[in-house]
């Protein structure tokens, strides 16, 4: 019988070339999605996170399905823009609804977000061609990233970090002061549309090339990590951006070492860190009582 490969980390090392552009994607991706985090838990957006990544996943569905079914190519047969139009139109939709009761709101997105889901798996049945990257979408594959979803990763993540980096304080006051973001002459709108559509278009990218449940995890789980521990927003979007890299990117390598859908074990390891994060609150408030 022959003895099973090592896999061990130096082993993992030594087949670095061929993890390069997935490991990357999912650190870059991870650290992303978890600063925009910070945004979704503290404005109470985990639901409209949610929606978001399962709507993507629809887009992408229906941009396979298009190619297929109706010859479509090129930009129109992109699963790339059809993940982007879906979370977009569901953004825009959902979000102008907020100023609705909670109930209905929530009503919404839980609707968007079984409607995405299930979308996604009957059109999955139409295309059987495509059955895997369709169980991608859903669950995270991170082994079939490309170099050029990488190339797509980094395109977006460095414009948008230094946006963000930029505009920090600007989004932190309308998104949690408007009223006094008003007062002092910030364009409250401009903001709140542009975290919005940042948001929509980061989940939809990274659910095109990791799939809607780590997505959704790197959404959330982070930013929980990162408020429990932290003494303000800003310190909160710096750490949970290295909670989302470290998901990333050792969820990758778990999945690698002990033979785990990539999806489940970066979900795994952020729910790790949440936990964590709860001991060493408890900790810190015991200390300071």
């Amino acid at each position: 019988m022959t003895p099973e490969p090592s896999r061990d980390f130096a082993a993992f090392l030594d087949a670095w070339e061929l993890f390069r552009a997935p490991v990357i994607a999912g650190t870059i991706a991870g650290a992303l999605v978890g600063l925009l985090g910070v945004y979704v838990v503290l404005r109470r957006m985990v639901f409209l996170a949610g929606a978001l990544s399962q709507t993507a996943g629809l887009g992408v569905a229906l941009a396979f399905f298009g190619r297929i079914r109706f010859g479509l190519e090129g930009l129109w047969g992109s699963p790339t823009l059809g993940a982007a139009l879906a979370t977009t139109t569901t953004a825009l939709l959902l979000v102008g609804r907020r100023t609705q009761q909670g109930t209905q709101r929530d009503s919404l997105l839980g609707l968007a977000w079984l409607a995405g889901a299930a979308g996604t798996l009957i059109v999955g049945t139409r295309i059987v061609q495509e059955v895997q990257d369709i169980q991608a979408i859903l669950f995270g594959s991170a082994v079939v990233v490309l170099d050029d979803d990488l190339v797509r990763v980094i395109g977006l993540a460095l414009p948008l970090g230094l946006l963000h980096v930029w505009w920090q304080r600007g989004f932190v006051q309308a998104a949690f002061d408007a009223d006094g973001a008003r007062v002092r002459g910030l364009p409250v709108w401009l903001l709140d549309v542009t975290l919005i559509g940042s948001i929509a278009l980061s989940i939809s990218l990274c659910t095109r090339v990791l799939g809607a449940l780590p997505v959704f995890a790197f959404s959330v789980l982070p930013a929980m990590a990162a408020l429990r521990v932290c003494p303000n927003i800003e310190r909160a979007l710096v750490v949970a951006a290295a909670v989302g890299a470290a998901c990333g990117a050792g969820g990758y390598y778990l999945a690698w070492r002990f033979d785990l859908p990539v999806g489940a074990a970066q979900t795994l390891l952020a729910v790790v860190f949440v936990a964590v994060a709860a001991l060493v609150e408890r900790a810190l408030l015991r200390r300071v009582g």
